[in-house]
């Protein structure tokens, strides 16, 4: 006879992320993508959402790491906004822990 399987009545339950928490840097990509993406659609009238990426993606690699320095310029900029955010969010989690 076969065992019957039970199941835990309690479930692991998800962490709900803060809405207050600060938002994660972009990567040089994203910024590129971002701001190529309505070119990309103009050049290319009524291409599927997946080719948008695929085509992006093709740009992104035929750059030259000249042309790429802007981009990471702007991720490095975000990167450093980010860490700074959170810092100071953690340190006013950190407060209000203490308050408590």
């Amino acid at each position: 006879m076969p065992k019957e399987r039970t199941r835990k009545a309690t479930k692991a339950t998800k962490k709900k992320k803060d809405p207050n928490a600060p938002k994660r840097g972009l990567s040089a990509y994203m910024f590129f993508a971002n701001e190529q993406r309505d070119n990309v659609r103009n050049e290319n009238p009524g291409i599927a959402f997946g080719q948008v990426g695929k085509v992006l993606g093709e740009r992104w690699k035929a750059l030259s790491e000249k042309q790429r320095q802007p981009y990471e310029a702007k991720a490095a900029a975000d990167k450093k906004r980010y860490e700074e955010e959170k810092a100071a969010y953690v340190a006013a989690g950190e407060d209000e822990e203490e308050e408590e």
